[in-house]
């Protein structure tokens, strides 16, 4: 068992189950610039800020106009498909509440741009849990880059070593272990082995799964 003072969500996949909306914005807007994508593309580069998911889809089409056009309309379609119910991973309101009462500082850490973040915070009625929230304006570098973790352990005050990431995808579990922290995978978008691959210890099928315990074993 090693000690941990801090726990940094990534948000899609782990707080909020959002993989449906996220692939239909993505499948829709991809089309209408060219570029059909299927689900297992999708999957790949899921984690990704949109600048790198742009560089990757359209290659050097993906000038920074081209990115915000649609970045724009991709996060647009999202916010609006889950505006009215977001649809929180079930009993994220009751770990958040006990971690915090077990004295842990949480944090958010999402590749997302700061209007997604606030949206699932706010509506989602959860943003009083988290002590730090970082979101993809707030670095230079997204994952798989250690930058958005390294920013929240920061504004936290906890070193490193002593933060655990809870995280659905890979590029998000390479991120966490470049910034030195511990890693618990959840298989909401991808298999167990994926996770474990590239440096998840602890690996649950559900955030609700999630026990003090299980955080002090990654």
């Amino acid at each position: 068992m090693q000690p941990v003072d801090a726990v940094i969500f990534d948000m899609d996949g782990v707080l909020v189950l959002s993989g449906p909306a996220h692939w239909e914005a993505w499948r829709d807007t991809a089309a209408r610039h060219d570029r059909p994508i299927t689900h297992a593309e999708f999957l790949g580069f899921n984690g990704m800020t949109n600048q790198d998911i742009c560089a990757r889809l359209w290659g050097e089409r993906a000038t920074p106009a081209f990115v915000q056009t649609i970045a724009d309309r991709k996060e647009a379609a999202y916010r609006d498909a889950v505006r009215a119910a977001v649809p929180l991973a079930p009993g994220c309101g009751a770990l958040l509440a006990n971690l915090r009462a077990q004295g842990l500082r949480l944090a958010v850490g999402s590749s997302g741009p700061v209007e997604n973040v606030a949206l699932v915070l706010e509506q989602g009625r959860i943003h009083q849990h988290f002590g730090a929230v970082v979101h993809a304006g707030l670095v230079q570098r997204g994952k798989p880059a250690p930058d958005i973790f390294l920013r929240a352990a920061e504004l936290l005050a906890v070193p490193p070593a002593r933060c655990v990431v809870v995280e659905d995808a890979p590029s998000g579990v390479r991120a966490a272990v470049a910034a030195g922290m511990r890693v618990l995978g959840l298989t909401t978008n991808h298999p167990l082995h994926e996770l474990t691959e590239v440096g998840a210890r602890v690996v649950l099928p559900a955030l609700a799964d999630i026990t003090l315990a299980h955080l002090r074993s990654a």
